[in-house]
């Protein structure tokens, strides 16, 4: 017996720009010369991944960028340390550097900050590509935290600068900060959140209310992934998480359930259709 569930799909979620236009560069070269090389995965999603290796998107490590030379290489969204340009000026690498512009922007604050000697803390994931680049800025000098708790037994000077990813909770950021005030320390703060994510957080909370359940779709290495299943989650005890369409448990619909579909900035939205047309056929 059919189902029939009324399906729609969060008109917000999707590709942020920066991912967009990474995305766009590397279709152009692909193209043309029918491979790149990609430092990273482009977009923390397995299947957009698999769907721009199929058409020669090369994923390489850093390990591998010093063994290339006269290349083309793409830097991904998240940006790079000073030491990948370094690199591939030494081996006349052409990058095709797709740096998304608020983590470019977030990298000269975090430099300009570094060269002025003050002290450094970023809020961020550990060995997260963006937060590698943005240590890159300070020599590897900066403090990286991704929870208030690592600094209990810190031994942090009395005052210092504090950023944060782009990607990262600005409730929490703003938590944090008060926080570090209250133990004392002389706190210097710099919201550097994208504000195009920051807004998907207050989207999804009215979006999540909406519907009996709601299937988040995102890649398991999504840090803003995980953030934003969280705040589906909080609002619709009914959320469920799926990298893609053979993780969905049919089990958990019910006659005429309204189902909605959002998911990450590294969501694309073919991925989300698929979805849409998988529960819209039950």
């Amino acid at each position: 017996m059919a189902l029939n569930l009324t399906v729609d799909i969060d008109k917000d979620s999707g590709f942020c720009f920066g991912v967009v236009y990474a995305i766009d560069m590397a279709e152009e070269i692909l193209e043309e010369d029918g491979y790149l090389y990609c430092l990273g995965d482009i977009v923390h999603n397995d299947e957009e991944v698999a769907r721009l290796k199929a058409k020669g998107l090369r994923i390489i490590g850093h390990d591998v960028l010093p063994t290339l030379k006269q290349e083309k290489v793409l830097i991904r969204a998240h940006g790079e340390a000073p030491e990948t340009y370094k690199i591939a000026l030494e081996n006349n690498i052409t990058l095709i550097d797709a740096s998304c512009p608020v983590v470019l922007k977030l990298q000269n604050r975090i430099k300009t900050s570094f060269d002025q000697e003050e002290k450094i803390l970023i809020f961020g994931k550990h060995g997260h590509a963006e937060v590698v680049g943005l240590q890159g800025q300070t020599n590897n000098e900066a403090l990286v935290f991704q929870d208030i708790a690592e600094l209990d037994d810190a031994d942090l000077p009395a005052s210092f600068t504090l950023y944060s990813q782009t990607t990262k909770s600005v409730d929490k950021f703003y938590q944090i900060k008060d926080e570090l005030i209250k133990r004392g320390y002389e706190v210097k703060a710099n919201d550097t959140i994208c504000r195009q994510v920051s807004n998907r957080y207050e989207d999804l909370v009215h979006f999540a209310k909406k519907y009996d359940k709601i299937i988040f779709v995102s890649g398991k290495k999504s840090s803003n992934g995980k953030v934003l299943f969280e705040v589906c989650l909080k609002e619709n005890s009914n959320t469920y998480f799926v990298s893609e369409v053979g993780e969905i448990n049919t089990q958990v619909f019910q006659e005429n359930d309204r189902v909605g579909i959002c998911g990450a900035t590294s969501t694309p939205m073919w991925l989300m259709q698929e979805v849409k047309s998988f529960l819209e056929a039950l």
